[in-house]
């Protein structure tokens, strides 16, 4: 099958060989400095400023997201949450959970936010801002330089869920001020899903030391502990890990993070220059260059989805819901190719040539 979802996505030949190699014990230096190694490269990726940290959590990206939560903010904060659809939800979700006071930008589907948009919480005492920067299931990546003027103007903590945008888009936690940065393994790390990491600021970290997050195994006073070693509270992903480890060393050796995010982009353009033509409509204002979302403007959209994983052994990534026949999304994160782009939109003209586009 060829891969074209936002998560699990295609993984490079040498990560893949280390996931059937035989799993080793982990409570060793060797395992350690792997994970010393990892912790130092992502830091580096984020352009994290000086004395950040960064975790892994054995859990998906909603693990970190709740971890994020539960040990950075209280009851005495005052959250501003955008919720653009439905990964943005999840942090006002969280917010209800975990008794975190706090008030929504309720954005329609596929809107961007805008700056007078913030305009009516400014100056209102709020404490941290909470936003996914690219809502996936909308294919909007929101304005990181507007949000990070909004937190520096408002002393607030700038709280991102990046994990659909890191290397696919240009962010820099020092350059935006960003306090907690979070993203997954099946991303653009393109390895196995099952780790979520999440770098943390000096101010995130001091929060994090002064607060009771009630839980034991998203307690990221004790991660942060155990990874001044190397190593995790509990038992990881090890296999996993090792596959992170390996694909953050290929990324350095290729040329870094912006080498990375350029082939990304360069597959994205490629792929939305090849299908003007099609009945397919592009219908994201301001799209990542993780996905394009496209609207079927004479077929539904699940059809689609179905035919090309049933005839022509292609996966894209299906919405739900209300959404299910409306749109499907393209992802172009993951070990792909020009050439792989070249046999989607061939199927594609194919479905169109037999009345199924």
């Amino acid at each position: 099958m060829l891969n074209f979802t936002v998560g699990p996505v295609m993984s490079d030949t040498e990560v893949l060989a280390i996931g059937s190699e035989q799993v080793p014990y982990f409570r060793t230096p060797e395992f350690s400095e792997v994970m010393l190694q990892n912790e130092a490269l992502f830091l580096r990726f984020v352009d994290a400023p000086e004395e950040s940290r960064a975790v892994f959590i054995t859990g998906s990206g909603t693990a970190s997201l709740e971890a994020s939560v539960a040990n950075v903010l209280s009851s005495e904060d005052k959250a501003l949450v955008v919720v653009g659809g439905s990964f943005g939800k999840r942090f006002s979700q969280l917010c209800d959970i975990h008794g975190i006071p706090h008030d929504n930008i309720e954005l329609p589907f596929g809107s961007t936010l805008t700056p007078e948009m913030l305009d009516q919480f400014d100056q209102q005492g709020y404490t941290a801002l909470l936003v996914n920067i690219h809502e996936t299931s909308t294919g909007v990546l929101y304005d990181a330089s507007m949000l990070s003027d909004f937190c520096r103007r408002n002393n607030m903590l700038f709280i991102m869920d990046a994990i659909s945008a890191f290397l696919a888009d240009p962010l820099s936690m020092s350059d935006l001020g960003v306090d907690v940065f979070i993203t997954g393994s099946q991303k653009a790390l393109a390895c196995p899903p099952g780790v979520s990491l999440i770098a943390l600021s000096k101010r995130a970290i001091d929060r994090v030391a002064s607060n009771d997050p009630g839980c034991m195994y998203l307690d990221l006073r004790s991660a942060l502990k155990n990874g001044e070693r190397g190593q995790t509270p509990f038992t990881p992903a090890v296999g996993t890990l090792l596959q992170i480890n390996k694909r953050l060393n290929l990324i350095a050796e290729n040329g870094g993070p912006s080498v990375e995010i350029e082939r990304v982009s360069a597959l994205a353009r490629d792929f939305r220059s090849r299908i003007f033509d099609l009945p397919l409509e592009q219908a994201s204002p301001a799209p990542s260059n993780a996905v394009t979302i496209l609207h079927p403007l004479n077929a539904s959209a699940h059809d689609i989805f179905a035919t090309l994983k049933d005839d022509y052994g292609i996966w894209v990534c299906p919405n739900g819901g209300e959404l299910a026949d409306r749109v499907f999304r393209v992802g172009h994160i993951g070990c792909l190719t020009i050439d792989d782009n070249v046999q989607l939109v061939n199927a594609l003209e194919d479905m169109l040539s037999k009345g199924l586009l």
